[in-house]
């Protein structure tokens, strides 16, 4: 008779499911009686939390994942909102990290955004770093009032390149979606998989640079005067290199653009002057750490 041990009997065991984190919260924001703005209500629960610094212009929420980062599993959900003739900025405490996933586990993050007649909303997240092996769905929906303003950058990292990794295996869905009442005026969706080095590496998507491309931004600015920044922008921009990046105007008051850089290091090069100028030096602090 074969002899059963006990680590016999615990490998026939199947798998445990791992601990996951669950984070939700919302803000939104008012313009009082004396013209202050000001929070009108928030909510936090779970890993998300929001932090509000002093000393900043009204009102600067920092989110602050406590969960250290994101695995497959993991659920985020943020809401915010900015109220007639109020402003809010939206940052993160630090770069976000997707870490390694189990198969077939996937961990998604879902945001929305809201901006009333009269109000603005800057979402400025430091960088999401794609680990090797991560499988990772983010989603945005913004939705614009007649006249609201939208600031919006998303940088992201493929990979840690101070340590040499190199995404060969990899799943990074992301999707953004900006209407202005009820017309949708800007949709960008990526989807990759798999051997992500090698298809940054491709003359479509890194070419003009000096190595493969291992960082990427996109921005958009959603104002009545979007215009009037075209000209400038395209000025500032890299043109090969290290670095390289376009705008274009889709419509009169809206404008995209798209960073590549052979790291993170060189992308925050071209992208903090951007952002500097575009929100007037009010780009928060924590991008300076």
């Amino acid at each position: 008779m074969a002899r059963i041990t006990a680590q016999d009997a615990q490998d026939a065991q199947p798998a445990e499911e791992q601990p996951r984190a669950v984070g939700r919260a919302s803000v939104s924001t008012k313009c009082r009686a004396d013209g202050c703005v000001a929070i009108d209500q928030l909510h936090q629960a779970g890993a998300l939390k929001l932090l509000f610094p002093r000393g900043r212009p009204p009102v600067e929420a920092v989110m602050v994942n406590t969960a250290g980062g994101i695995t497959g599993g993991d659920r985020f959900t943020l809401d915010a909102s900015a109220g007639p003739n109020s402003q809010l900025t939206l940052t993160t405490q630090a770069a976000e990290r997707a870490y390694r996933a189990q198969p077939g586990q996937t961990g998604r993050v879902q945001t929305t955004l809201t901006v009333a007649e009269g109000a603005r909303l800057t979402w400025v997240p430091q960088e999401t770093i794609l680990f090797q092996n991560c499988d990772f769905d983010r989603r945005l929906r913004v939705d614009l009032g007649s006249d609201a303003r939208l600031l919006l950058a998303e940088p992201v990292v493929f990979g840690r390149a101070a340590m040499g990794e190199r995404l060969t295996s990899a799943r990074f869905q992301d999707r953004i979606d900006i209407y202005r009442g009820d017309r949708r005026i800007y949709h960008d969706a990526i989807r990759v998989r798999g051997d992500l080095a090698a298809a940054l590496a491709g003359a479509a998507t890194g070419g003009g640079l000096s190595a493969p491309s291992g960082a990427m931004a996109t921005l958009v600015l959603a104002a009545p005067d979007a215009e009037a920044t075209l000209d400038w922008i395209r000025a500032a921009l890299p043109s090969g290199g290290t670095a390289i990046g376009g705008a274009s105007l889709l419509a009169p008051d809206l404008l995209h653009l798209r960073l590549l850089a052979v790291d993170s290091f060189v992308l925050r090069q071209s992208l903090l002057p951007l952002l500097d100028r575009l929100t007037d030096g009010g780009l928060p602090r924590c991008w300076r750490l």
